[in-house]
């Protein structure tokens, strides 16, 4: 076990206490000796009462000074070591030498590797949590593609009244893997912060009509109708054109999967009231709902409020933690209204491009 150098006696007070009296009583007798011309015996004791004085005037001057300071740059070393962040902010560091700037330094440093420390649990916890939904999410596609293959080969292929049906479905499963594994890396590169975001000025306009029109044959199939409102086509946003595409699919396809037939899904944008430098994008259905106690949970990862039509329509559960994190990547706002059976709302904020009219 090693020893503790910070006790109450402080060996490099000692040191300089040491040095600086015996450089001081040596000067101090030669002076003697050669001025007052005194015997030997009395410049020797002279000397020695000379030493003793300087060594405890320096040795308690210097323990006064320093030793305070460095038993608390000691103890923030000894913590971060042992992981353990105290509070410093009262920390009473009234001097302005280099020890001073050397014990802010440490505190800084202390918090520089909490916070990272924190954060790694995070990434660890996030790890773990990410690797236990991938095995659940995709266990159901797998088992169901090898139920229904071990079933083709035990002889239905050869019945053609189910065999095309029984590939049908396996093939349903393999779409689903396709999409899961593709929002998965996306996902994760978002929440990694591995997907960086290209900002440019577009016409949420020109966006919005360009995912409607690929997101019509979808509507029509499940007796959907999908309607824009009307607002300036020549508002500018500032905004990673392809995010904010993926943004609004996963909203319109969200609104699609979980109507009622006979149901319509509003896309528009109006000003934001909160802010005028802003515009409000919102995307609204007469769908399903979504009760309360779910609207903090819908942005989670796989959540799905109705799980079985989530997995007969195709739905992966990423898709508003994906809205949810491209949304954060802009440093734009999200928002979610609902009412059980008479649909939902989604909402979220870009940023207008003010444009300056130069006069001639």
């Amino acid at each position: 076990m090693k020893r503790n150098p910070f006790q109450r006696f402080s060996r490099l007070a000692f040191r300089s206490a040491s040095i600086s009296a015996l450089l001081i009583s040596i000067l101090l007798s030669l002076g003697v000796l050669y001025f007052l011309d005194l015997p030997a015996v009395y410049t020797i004791l002279i000397a020695f009462g000379l030493f003793i004085f300087c060594f405890l005037l320096v040795y308690f001057t210097v323990f006064k000074l320093q030793f305070r300071r460095l038993e608390m740059l000691n103890r923030i070393s000894r913590n971060i070591a042992r992981k353990r962040f105290d509070d410093y902010e009262n920390l009473d560091t009234n001097g302005k030498d280099e020890l001073d700037f050397l014990i802010r330094q440490s505190i800084r440093a202390s918090k520089t590797v909490e916070r990272e420390i924190q954060r790694l649990n995070r990434i660890e916890n996030y790890r773990k949590e990410f690797i236990g939904d991938i095995s659940h999410e995709l266990k159901t596609p797998i088992f169901a593609i090898q139920g229904f293959i071990e079933t083709l080969l035990n002889g239905a292929i050869e019945d053609d009244t189910v065999n095309r049906q029984f590939l049908k479905k396996a093939m349903r499963n393999v779409n689903r893997l396709t999409y899961l594994t593709k929002d998965l890396m996306e996902i994760s590169k978002l929440e990694t912060g591995e997907l960086k975001s290209e900002i440019q000025d577009i016409y949420l306009r020109d966006v919005v009509m360009d995912v409607v029109d690929s997101l019509q044959y979808k509507a029509e199939n499940e007796d959907v109708e999908i309607n824009i409102d009307d607002f300036d086509k020549n508002i500018l946003v500032n905004a990673d054109r392809n995010q904010i595409k993926q943004v609004l699919i996963n909203l319109i396809e969200n609104g699609i999967k979980y109507n009622k037939p006979g149901g319509t899904v509003t896309v528009g944008a109006k000003p934001f009231s909160r802010d005028k430098h802003r515009m409000l994008v919102y995307v609204q259905d007469t769908g399903i709902g979504i009760e309360q106690q779910y609207i903090d949970r819908v942005t989670e990862r796989f959540f799905r409020v109705d799980k079985s039509r989530s997995r007969e329509k195709g739905g992966t559960g990423l898709g508003l933690a994906i809205v949810k994190h491209i949304m954060e990547a802009h440093g734009e706002e999200f928002f979610m209204e609902s009412t059980p059976n008479v649909g939902s709302t989604f909402s979220f904020t870009l940023t207008k491009v003010e444009r300056t009219t130069i006069s001639v």
